[in-house]
């Protein structure tokens, strides 16, 4: 078992920088995590997945948070400041989209691009619910792009 403490320290360290200890820390945090702590597990892998320096690995990652996500209830995820699940799926799906763009497969892509604009009422009016919005937006024009060639 880990701890949020554990988890939002390793997930600082990448973000300060140090991408290969980050990394590191959040597989250990990984490793600790059981099985039933999904919503741990979501943040954890949602991390873990910018952290790849190959696509294949990157979009593994997105998919693992993704699976975790689908058994994180209410607010599980509050320890890391998303007091309703809810809140947590667009991101989710908007990185998994963008992975499935860059390997190709648009089809899935699109299917993750709605998914995430059809639950974007679960994010903040702040800055972080207009990043990921407009991330969506964007992600949605790619495809619409690549589905013209």
């Amino acid at each position: 078992m880990t701890t949020w403490d554990a988890i939002t320290a390793a997930v600082g360290i990448s973000l300060g920088g140090e991408r290969e200890r980050g990394r590191e820390e959040l597989l250990a945090c990984w490793s600790a995590a059981g099985d039933s702590d999904a919503g741990q597990r979501c943040v954890i892998a949602h991390y873990l997945a910018d952290l790849q320096s190959e696509l294949d690995d990157e979009v593994m990652w997105d998919e693992r948070a993704l699976d975790a996500y689908s058994r994180v209830r209410g607010p599980e995820l509050a320890p890391v400041g998303i007091d309703d699940a809810r809140g947590m799926a667009p991101s989710l799906h908007l990185n998994l989209g963008d992975g499935y763009l860059r390997q190709g497969k648009t089809g899935s892509a699109r299917e993750h691009a709605a998914a995430g604009l059809a639950m974007a009422d679960a994010l903040p009016d702040d800055g972080y619910g207009k990043l990921i919005r407009d991330g969506l937006d964007r992600l949605s024009t790619r495809i619409a792009q690549t589905d013209g060639r």
